[in-house]
């Protein structure tokens, strides 16, 4: 199961703050289209990290079952 967290204007459009999606050998890009599909994000823009690492939307990469991808809101140093 891979788990799925949700953080500001993404979590206000899923209505939750994060979930389990059964899968198993999905790439990332694969998930960030179901959920797209599911959720129509549309405009909304949003980091991606996986395992708490900041990752490009693009990356070619597997998930693992153990692995926990968070979709950030847009954020600045300061």
């Amino acid at each position: 199961m891979i788990e799925v967290k949700y953080f500001g204007a993404v979590a206000e459009k899923t209505q939750c703050t994060f979930e389990n999606v059964v899968s198993s050998n999905i790439s990332l890009q694969d998930l960030l289209q179901d959920l797209e599909a599911k959720y129509k994000f549309e405009s909304l823009s949003f980091s991606v990290a996986v395992n708490q690492k900041i990752v490009s939307k693009t990356t070619d990469y597997t998930l693992k079952t153990s692995d926990i991808v968070a979709l950030l809101p847009p954020f600045a140093g300061g």
